[in-house]
């Protein structure tokens, strides 16, 4: 679709009453712009919170009206009170006009090949006359298997990675998760798969203030941080937290900083912040930057988020995963696997109170934050997923060669 225009990297992305998909893209927008200067990216998504991470020079953001999936195949609009189907109208129309406006070079579509509820249906079929390069980009840990096989044959979500799309990139490590395998992908789709690793952010840079903030001048005691990305559904987590705060000093001095997240509803805030006045506990909605914030704790305690989880094993801090109950098992079966490895320690969620998760941290602190792991995880997905799409725009390579000509991009665990 490209005339004489400087590199565009269109991204549309879903699933936007959460921070995961939003801080993976903006990652990769990043990347992209810093190795294409001149270039443009624009993201189109749901998100109520706009443009909410810090990107580079050249991205901008466009909003579609805001949905939420309230269960398999339901949705429902987050703020208009017109029917979902008009809501899908105008999200679909609003994808076509800005597609044909903006003709990009690369269409990189989050997680969802074929749109909620299809919605990207129209402007894919638009593009398969086009010369726009059409890359799919998922995370590797989706559902359960037996939940993913079901809904994206029911969709159609295969036919539409078979039909439109040229590459697709599993941000993650096939040693960790065979995507193809687990989720059952037809050989058409499974030759377009290419592993980049997992997505996390540059190192940080790690202002000694952060410790000095919260531990006294002799630096006596332990850092724990608390995050849960955007927080919607941790509540449990903190206030169990909370509660087992006086065990955790008993055995050992520390300081426990929770970063709530933007979506945690604002009473439970309330609530959070009234009961660690009298505790080592300083209660944030968010910070400026949270992966210095994992760099420089001595425990990191976490719902188990791919974002959250691939930026805590970045910085090498021991982390302890609570993954959420439900209604996906996507974080669960990560925290699992992740500790299979020895990357992190985790409590199962149905064994989640003040007593059980006491203990696994005063465990964590004291006994296990000495080991390692042996083999770590491939974390160069943001670099080697952004190079797959510069190569995209290569105009001397067909996009079928594209594909095919190209080495397997998994990287083995080193």
């Amino acid at each position: 679709m490209s005339d004489a225009h400087e590199p565009r990297l269109l991204i549309y992305s879903q699933d936007g009453l959460g921070l995961g998909h939003q801080r993976r893209t903006t990652l990769l927008a990043n990347e992209f712009l810093n190795r294409c200067p001149g270039a443009s990216a624009l993201t189109v998504s749901d998100s109520p919170l706009g443009k909410f991470f810090a990107s580079a020079t050249g991205h901008d953001y466009c909003k579609l009206p805001s949905v939420q999936k309230v269960g398999p195949g339901n949705w429902r609009p987050v703020s208009l009170a017109s029917s979902f189907a008009d809501v899908l109208d105008v999200r679909r129309a609003i994808l076509r006009s800005t597609v044909q406006a903006f003709r990009p070079d690369v269409l990189l579509v989050d997680h969802m090949p074929h749109g909620a509820m299809g919605e990207l249906v129209p402007t894919l079929e638009l593009l398969r006359d086009e010369s726009t390069v059409v890359v799919l980009g998922l995370r590797d840990i989706l559902d359960a298997p037996s939940v993913v096989r079901e809904r994206w044959q029911l969709e159609g979500a295969f036919e539409a990675v078979e039909r439109y799309y040229d590459r697709v990139l599993v941000y993650g490590s096939s040693d960790v998760f065979d995507v193809a395998a687990e989720y059952g992908w037809p050989d058409a789709a499974r030759s377009k798969i290419r592993y980049c690793g997992y997505v996390c952010s540059p190192p940080p840079v790690v202002p000694e203030s952060v410790r000095s903030r919260y531990l006294d001048d002799g630096g006596e005691g332990s850092l724990v941080v608390a995050m849960a990305g955007g927080g919607a559904d941790a509540y449990p987590l903190f206030d169990a937290l909370l509660a087992a705060v006086p065990a955790m000093q008993a055995a050992g001095r520390c300081h426990v900083v929770l970063v709530t997240g933007p979506f945690l509803p604002a009473e439970r805030q309330l609530d959070l912040v009234r009961r660690a006045e009298d505790l080592p506990v300083t209660v944030l909605a968010s910070v400026s930057d949270a992966v210095a914030y994992a760099a420089s704790a001595d425990l990191v305690v976490a719902m188990a988020g791919y974002n959250t989880t691939a930026e805590i094993l970045s910085v090498g801090t021991p982390a302890l995963l609570v993954p959420r109950p439900g209604p996906s098992a996507e974080q669960q079966m990560r925290a699992r696997l992740f500790a299979e490895r020895g990357w992190v320690d985790w409590l199962r969620p149905a064994d989640l109170d003040a007593e059980s998760l006491g203990c696994a941290v005063i465990d964590a602190l004291h006994t296990r934050s000495a080991m390692r792991p042996v083999r770590p995880p491939d974390l160069s997905g943001r670099t080697t997923g952004t190079e797959w799409l510069i190569e995209s725009l290569d105009p001397t390579s067909s996009r079928m060669s594209s594909v095919a000509d190209v080495p397997d991009g998994d990287y083995l665990l080193a």
